[in-house]
């Protein structure tokens, strides 16, 4: 799969990386604002009880 996207990416070296480096950013962005927000309900990290 990695060597697939290398290979559709535009561009020699240079955009392939910059390239690559986008898509991580996209991928990073898309789970810290909307994956993780919406699994917050669901786990059991706020359930801190002091005794």
């Amino acid at each position: 799969m990695y060597g697939f996207i290398w290979r559709i990416l535009p561009g020699g070296l240079p955009g392939k990386i910059i390239g690559s480096l986008v898509l991580v950013a996209g991928v990073v962005a898309l789970l810290w604002f909307v994956v993780f927000p919406l699994l917050e309900p669901l786990l059991p990290f706020g359930d801190v009880t002091v005794g």
